[in-house]
């Protein structure tokens, strides 16, 4: 069985990163166009094989309308769901 390189938490934060684009009515390549990035990027990010830092995470929220405050807040949540 493989092992997953990335933590429970982590998980949580792809998913949400993942589905707050889809609320957002973004495809990756539209999401990638607004952060001037390319689509294997964003789907690199996404699927956890870039690692997103707290800047790029900024950019991200920018294009789907959300702050990086109320993105933490709910990641916050779902990760509490988690434990």
């Amino acid at each position: 069985m493989q092992k997953s390189i990335h933590s429970a938490q982590y998980v949580v934060f792809l998913e949400l990163l993942r589905e707050k684009r889809r609320l957002a009515g973004l495809t990756q390549a539209q999401l990638a166009r607004r952060i001037r990035e390319t689509q294997t990027f964003v789907s690199k990010c996404e699927r956890g094989e870039r690692r997103v830092d707290l800047i790029e995470l900024r950019s991200f929220c920018k294009a789907f309308g959300l702050s990086l405050k109320q993105f933490v807040a709910a990641l916050d949540r779902e990760i509490g769901k988690v434990k």
